[in-house]
């Protein structure tokens, strides 16, 4: 493995801090007290060309290898605040646009690439219910086949980007007593008669990224619309799960870089029995763990995406990258928060969102212990 970046790859993430800093780093003390996305910001990035990093020039995007398009969410979290925009983005270009590259027809891919890419719509992913979380295939939704189509009924939450949503991918049975290869997917777009979304769900952090239901009743959604073959859902959701828990916490590297620079310049000015408390070994220990953190982090993640590089197997590195990276982001913010005492418990030193938004992603994208389920099972237990 090497990972020895030329200059170009380099410039690119130059330019992705330099676009960060500039665009997604002011006003997101408000957005996030308020729970407001910026739809400006999603456009701004799409300009920038974040959504179509890696996918072909043809459907306007940029096709960088994974491991450019990881160090360029690398720049994107180093310069960036708005750690909930950025997950929404990834939740979109794993969860949506790449499914429809890889499995959708030429048409779906004509039809709905190029306005993913170019900002103009918004992705969401359905497959979590109610009553079914962890346990994916254990859902309800039911896809009946019905003359030039299907008709859909269910309800989907805890879904990324819903309440904004303009097309969303959709998981539902359409042969039950097979289980999960009983499962197929439909593109469904916003105003589809019987498609609707909920209000915004209130939640703890990511709160700049909206999150809610999405809800079928008695919809139909024409056969043109099933994205691949009938019952090769569970299929698509495996790709899809490889490629996002692979790349969804990439800009949270960038994240804990920056965090650790502003807690060394911190203990550096920062003065307490008459030194700088970076010179307590309670203070600078910490500090050193979250370097050794940050930079395991980071191999691991460079390590995944040179596998998917490489077209080689990935799916348990997938599952360990995402597993100690949300794990390793939210013991490192808390540690800044120590660091920082009781500054770091304020809104105004825009520590305590960090924290906030690394709780969420010990959740997202198949919980911690999920990964672990994962990892046992590729190790034979």
């Amino acid at each position: 493995m090497d990972f020895t970046w030329d200059e170009e790859q380099l410039s690119y993430k130059d330019a992705a801090v330099n676009f960060a800093q500039k665009e997604l780093s002011e006003g997101i003390t408000d957005d996030d007290r308020h729970e407001t996305f910026s739809r400006k910001r999603w456009q701004k990035c799409a300009e920038f060309g974040v959504q179509g990093l890696p996918f072909p020039e043809i459907y306007d995007g940029a096709e960088a290898d994974i491991l450019t398009t990881m160090l360029v969410m690398e720049g994107l979290g180093y310069g960036g605040k708005d750690n909930g925009l950025l997950f929404a983005l990834n939740a979109q270009m794993w969860a949506v646009q790449h499914p429809i590259h890889k499995f959708g027809s030429v048409e779906q891919q004509e039809k709905y690439l190029p306005g993913l890419i170019a900002g103009e719509l918004i992705g969401s992913h359905g497959i979590s219910e109610p009553d079914s979380g962890s346990d994916v295939y254990s859902m309800h939704a039911r896809a009946e086949k019905c003359e030039g189509g299907y008709i859909l009924n269910g309800v989907k939450t805890l879904v990324t980007n819903a309440p904004v949503s303009d097309l969303a991918l959709v998981f539902a049975m359409t042969a039950p007593d097979k289980g999960s290869w009983g499962i197929s997917a439909f593109l469904l777009e916003t105003g589809t008669p019987g498609f609707s979304l909920s209000k915004n769900m209130e939640k703890m952090g990511l709160r700049t990224a909206p999150m809610g239901e999405l809800i079928l009743q008695n919809c139909f959604v024409a056969e043109a619309n099933r994205l691949g073959p009938e019952n090769i859902g569970a299929q698509i959701f495996n790709s899809s799960m490889e490629w996002e828990r692979a790349c969804i916490l990439g800009a949270h590297v960038g994240t804990m870089e920056r965090q650790l620079e502003e807690c060394v310049a911190y203990v550096r000015t920062r003065k307490q029995f008459g030194r700088p408390i970076g010179k307590f070994q309670a203070v600078s220990h910490r500090l050193a763990e979250m370097k050794v953190r940050l930079e395991t982090a980071r191999l691991l993640l460079y390590k995944t995406a040179w596998l998917i590089k490489a077209g080689r197997p990935a799916k348990m590195e997938a599952a360990m990258v995402k597993l100690y990276l949300s794990e390793v982001f939210t013991t490192s913010s808390l540690d800044a928060i120590r660091i920082h005492g009781g500054y770091g418990y304020t809104t105004e030193f825009e520590i305590e969102r960090d924290l906030r938004d690394a709780i969420g992603g010990i959740l997202y994208s198949g919980t911690s212990d999920i990964q672990r389920n994962i990892i046992a099972n590729y190790l034979g237990v």
